[in-house]
């Protein structure tokens, strides 16, 4: 009688898109524990975290992706104005942005360009197929932007949202450590190198770690790295041949 009412419980909750809306919340939320619990380590990261619960969770339940989809496209939705809202603390800065011009613009080319090469030409020596590659070329921009790139240069959006991901932990991972090492205590050097190399990751940790002036440089990297890899990286993979 038990596990009957229990049976008839889910069926209600799974036929509302709702369930999946809070099980995401609720994933995020328990990430996020866990990660303060381990010491704020990137190996812990709580999306990292979170992508790993709801995939247990998916599976625990049989529910595809579509399904899950349907409940959890409000939180996809608010991706774009949580990115545009990181214009806020930038224009605080603005003063400082406009002192930084040159430098930003001469980093931003050279950091991406590094980024695609190395990584393109790694890849290549290694022997992985066109796919493959394509799919790792945009590796270092944000998810939305890198996905679009892969699928118009051939690529595997899926793929590259997962290396997107990596390199993200591998960056907040190396480039505090970096910094140490140079002993670079600048926060716009700080957040803008951050962002350029581990976009949105790179940013959250400003934001928590460094500090708001981190912060917004960093999300300045983040956009002005993605729309930079989308203007040239089209042309860097035509003169590879690929």
């Amino acid at each position: 009688m038990n596990t009957l009412g229990l049976e008839q419980i889910w069926v209600y909750l799974s036929a509302s898109p709702l369930l999946h809306l809070f099980a995401t919340l609720l994933a995020f939320i328990l990430a996020t524990y866990i990660n303060r619990w381990a010491g704020g380590t990137p190996l812990l990261h709580p999306v990292i975290v979170t992508i790993a619960l709801l995939i247990g969770f998916l599976l625990f339940t049989g529910t595809d992706y579509a399904t899950y989809f349907q409940g959890a496209q409000f939180l996809h939705f608010l991706l774009g104005p949580a990115t545009v809202a990181l214009a806020i603390p930038l224009y605080d800065h603005r003063e400082r942005v406009r002192r930084m011009l040159r430098p930003i613009v001469i980093g931003t080319i050279t950091g991406v360009a590094t980024a695609v090469i190395s990584a393109v030409g790694v890849a290549m020596a290694l022997g992985a197929n066109t796919e493959t590659v394509l799919s790792l070329a945009p590796k270092s921009v944000t998810s939305p932007i890198a996905m679009g790139i892969a699928e118009k240069l051939g690529g595997i959006p899926s793929l590259t949202a997962g290396l997107v991901l990596i390199t993200g932990v591998i960056g907040c991972i190396v480039g505090p450590w970096i910094f140490r090492l140079t002993r670079i205590t600048d926060p716009t050097i700080q957040g803008y190198s951050m962002g350029l190399a581990a976009h949105g990751f790179g940013t959250a940790y400003c934001f928590a770690s460094v500090g708001a002036v981190a912060g917004a440089f960093s999300g300045l990297a983040m956009g002005v790295s993605g729309l930079t890899t989308a203007f040239l990286l089209p042309p860097l993979v035509h003169l590879l041949g690929l």
